[in-house]
């Protein structure tokens, strides 16, 4: 059933810390020609891979706010990080006024599914690696799961500040894939949604013989089944794409361009006044 306060011609609110969720956002965009969007950067907080838990859920409430304000059907969390982290406070907190999907479920049910007889290793920020929240979800499903994680803290940053796909990124991306606890995988989950951005490079790296996993097309097939399921998807084929950020700055503008092939218009939106 619907949620009750839901509107089909509402937009999809999508929120991450910084660039890194515009890959699900255009994703979104690509699939859902008619749904508006309302894409929130928190350029003032990034990156989340190193904040506190208690940090993060509060950002993440302050956005909510926003996005219910806007009319968001669905907000999408496209952070690993404040998926770990807010994803049951937030469903809590928007109670029904809009749906809440999260990046990390999605992912751990399809590998569960899927891939249960994988050799199957991760890399994250920090805080979603520590919280050993894929391992725990995956284990609910599958008890003989086993997941090789590895925090890989500097590529959110590296990707936001604009190094990716050169000598720079190619250096720190070797230098982690290295480690031996992913040695021998079959199959790495990118467990941020920084990551597809040097995913060329990744499987540069694997020579193309370990299958690469990121949460775009899972999330884009997880809110088709909501929306056609719930009558919630737009008839109508005016959409608008709105981008807000907590802090201005030219590379988010530059790569929102890049990612929509059109020039846009942020909007300054602090979380606190």
């Amino acid at each position: 059933m619907s949620d009750l306060r839901a509107d089909e011609k509402g937009p999809i609110g999508i929120f991450d810390s910084g660039i890194g969720g515009l890959t699900v956002a255009q994703a979104i965009h690509q699939h859902f020609p008619n749904e508006s969007i309302v894409y929130f950067g928190d350029t003032a907080h990034l990156p989340y891979g190193d904040k506190s838990e208690a940090a993060i859920q509060a950002y993440s409430v302050r956005i909510a706010d926003l996005l219910l304000s806007m009319g968001c059907k669905v907000i999408v969390i496209a952070c690993n990080s404040a998926s770990s982290a807010s994803y049951e406070l937030l469903k809590e907190y928007v109670n029904g006024k809009a749906h809440v999907i999260n990046v990390i479920d999605p992912m751990v049910e399809f590998v569960a599914k899927q891939l249960a007889d994988r050799k199957i290793g991760l890399i994250g920020t920090k805080r979603t690696v520590q919280s050993g929240i894929y391992q725990k979800k995956l284990t609910a499903i599958n008890p003989a799961s086993t997941l090789h994680s590895l925090a890989t803290p500097l590529l959110a940053p590296m990707i936001e500040e604009g190094f990716y796909n050169s000598q720079i990124s190619h250096e720190i991306v070797w230098n982690y894939l290295s480690d031996p606890a992913l040695q021998s995988i079959d199959t790495l989950i990118l467990a941020c949604t920084h990551y597809p951005l040097i995913r060329k490079e990744i499987n540069e790296f694997y020579h193309g013989k370990v299958e690469i996993l990121d949460s775009t097309q899972i999330i884009v097939q997880t809110l088709k089944d909501y929306l056609t399921g719930n009558g919630l998807l737009n008839p109508y084929s005016e959409p608008k794409l709105q981008f807000l950020v907590s802090d201005y700055t030219e590379s988010f503008e530059a790569s929102t361009q890049i990612f929509f092939h059109q020039k846009v218009s942020l909007t300054w939106h602090p979380l606190w006044n």
